[in-house]
């Protein structure tokens, strides 16, 4: 049985989500405030989170970033407006979707499910040369010892490792990553993050085989990858 976690301030529409979602086959945890949100995400495990991005004390930026580096689970962001800048900002913040209230109930479900179905096609064990990634505990191994890395290097592995195939542009890079301020990461900086991460998880850092420059493009991830 998959478990939705539920960030939602208003009491009318998190107990109908509720009830609409224990009636598709899905447990429900919901917490109300960016503060409850946050306690409750470090001490149990979910699927998916739909977060409503006005929350009365902060905004669900804050707690899709914790749910992303704690869990790296799906996020679908609720949003009042179609207001763009918010939908873009929540995007680039990780979020895998997102949807504006009033929805229809059946749209909601089938999200839903697209989000799931994504997220266990990427398996949650990944190997390529002497790394290990764990991505739902969140744990990164290399030759079998664990490998600390900051919230915003665990965020550029995960984007390699979810695009095995595709040769990924620093554009795009600058678009996903946001760093621990919630403020864009920039170009010029965006080298010394690739420097740092090969530095952490390379055998030798000087001829890296996991993140690899493609020249005039951006960068690739090495070919001896497999998940589990």
């Amino acid at each position: 049985m998959k478990r939705i976690f539920l960030v939602e301030d208003d009491n009318a529409i998190a107990k109908n989500l509720t009830l609409l979602l224990r009636s598709e086959g899905f447990t429900v945890t919901h917490a109300p405030t960016r503060n409850e949100a946050l306690a409750i995400i470090s001490d149990n495990k979910f699927d998916l989170a739909l977060i409503d991005i006005s929350l009365p004390d902060g905004n669900g930026f804050t707690v899709c970033t914790e749910v992303k580096e704690i869990q790296n689970i799906p996020v679908i962001f609720l949003t009042a407006s179609g207001d763009e800048a918010s939908v873009v900002t929540g995007l680039n913040m990780g979020a895998d979707d997102y949807i504006t209230k009033p929805f229809r109930p059946r749209e909601l479900i089938a999200r839903i499910a697209t989000a799931l179905r994504k997220n266990e096609r990427l398996g949650t064990d990944f190997e390529i040369q002497e790394l290990h990634v764990d991505t739902a505990s969140g744990v990164v191994k290399k030759k079998g010892n664990e490998v600390f890395l900051s919230a915003l290097e665990y965020r550029l592995l995960l984007v390699f490792i979810s695009n095995p195939k595709s040769i990924i542009t620093r554009s795009r890079l600058l678009d996903e990553l946001w760093d621990a301020a919630g403020e864009f990461v920039h170009d010029n900086t965006l080298t010394v993050y690739i420097k740092r991460l090969r530095e952490k998880i390379e055998k030798d850092p000087a001829n890296p085989q996991i993140i690899l420059t493609v020249r005039g493009m951006g960068y690739r991830l090495g070919d001896e990858y497999a998940t589990k």
